[in-house]
């Protein structure tokens, strides 16, 4: 007397089978990977990284020529109500990275104005002497990220408008 029908025969052979096939499946595909990252860690260095990459060198000669801001700040007031500050401090930066600016020649010039709200974010910057479109706008973008500790009027922190220029070193 057998236990198992024909049907439950065939079907625990099919399943054998199909798990067989999974392991086969899975050995190759593990083999292909394993395959492909040694052929990839045989490569030289220069070719996994880029072979048209600039040189470090080239990178370093124009990080030492990155722009230097000096920064003149003054109390914004009310149109017609000027405020009596007896305790006037300006604004202290905490975070000025100077931008990244890719130029050619060396007299780069970048006037900008803006205001440091009472929050200590920049507000409103705009150009006042323009060094070329490009640049431009990576200082506006650098600028927007500053952040700074709010001037105070008599303790009482306040916005305050900011001039900054940028020139090369």
């Amino acid at each position: 007397m057998q236990c198992l029908r024909p049907s439950a025969r065939k079907l625990a052979k099919t399943t054998t089978t199909k798990i067989t096939v999974a392991r086969a499946l899975a050995t190759a595909v593990l083999m292909v990977t394993v395959g492909s990252v040694l052929a990839w860690c045989a490569l030289p260095y220069s070719s996994r990284v880029g072979a048209n990459r600039p040189p470090l060198t080239q990178f370093e000669k124009t990080l030492r020529r990155v722009p230097a801001h000096i920064s003149e700040f003054s109390p914004m007031s009310e149109p017609l109500a000027l405020p009596v500050c007896g305790d006037v401090r300006p604004p202290e930066a905490l975070l000025t990275p100077d931008p990244l600016l890719h130029v050619k020649d060396d007299a780069l010039h970048v006037r900008v104005s803006f205001i440091v709200g009472s929050d200590g974010h920049v507000h409103s910057p705009f150009i006042l002497d323009s060094g070329g479109a490009a640049e431009d706008q990576i200082v506006l973008r650098a600028i927007r990220f500053w952040r700074y500790r709010p001037a105070l009027c008599n303790g009482v922190p306040t916005d305050s408008e900011a001039r900054v220029r940028f020139s090369l070193r």
